[in-house]
């Protein structure tokens, strides 16, 4: 690794640990040539699928359009940071998991309104109705009527998983 301060390419690793939940091996480095100390982060690069739209067109997939999107529909929602970067992060690993090159923006619309179905479900309610282009109220009824029958997302949180593998889906693991 070339030192940003004088340029020089010996380098050495004084000490390594994981970091961003484990997502990434932060290095602390140090020049041999000038003795400056600086600090590294290495993360695996993953390829992720470029996204088909409605119209036909491709385009690789924008992390940052994405949490827009999210934020946009849980915007004065009481819904800590914390939550919903992990259900961004649940998303991108199920992007990465299908194994596709190229996913329709339908399948990730769905993985988006799942995700917000178990955050908020006014942010969800708000998401479907842009998503799904809801054109009068009794679609709004419709869909809460849909929600009213099955759990809330406070519910779903407080019951205890069936399966060992359910820890890992739920929105606080």
């Amino acid at each position: 690794m070339r030192c940003p301060f004088c340029g020089n390419m010996d380098t050495k690793v004084i000490d390594s640990r994981l970091a961003g939940e484990g997502m990434q091996v932060r290095r602390r480095r140090e020049c041999v040539a000038c003795a400056d100390r600086f600090t590294t982060y290495e993360s695996a690069e993953l390829v992720m699928p470029h996204i088909i739209k409605s119209d036909g067109t491709r385009e690789p997939f924008n992390e940052e359009k994405l949490l827009t999107g999210v934020l946009r529909a849980l915007e004065k929602r009481p819904v800590n940071t914390e939550s919903v970067e992990a259900g961004i992060s649940r998303i991108q690993h199920r992007l990465q998991a299908c194994g596709e090159r190229e996913i329709p923006s339908r399948q990730l619309g769905e993985w988006v309104m799942d995700e917000l179905r178990n955050l908020d479900q006014v942010a969800y309610v708000r998401f479907a109705s842009v998503y799904r282009s809801f054109q009068d109220v009794s679609e709004f009824r419709d869909e809460i009527e849909r929600l009213e029958q099955g759990p809330t997302p406070e519910e779903k949180r407080d019951q205890m998983p069936l399966l060992p593998d359910e820890e890992e889906n739920t929105p606080d693991a």
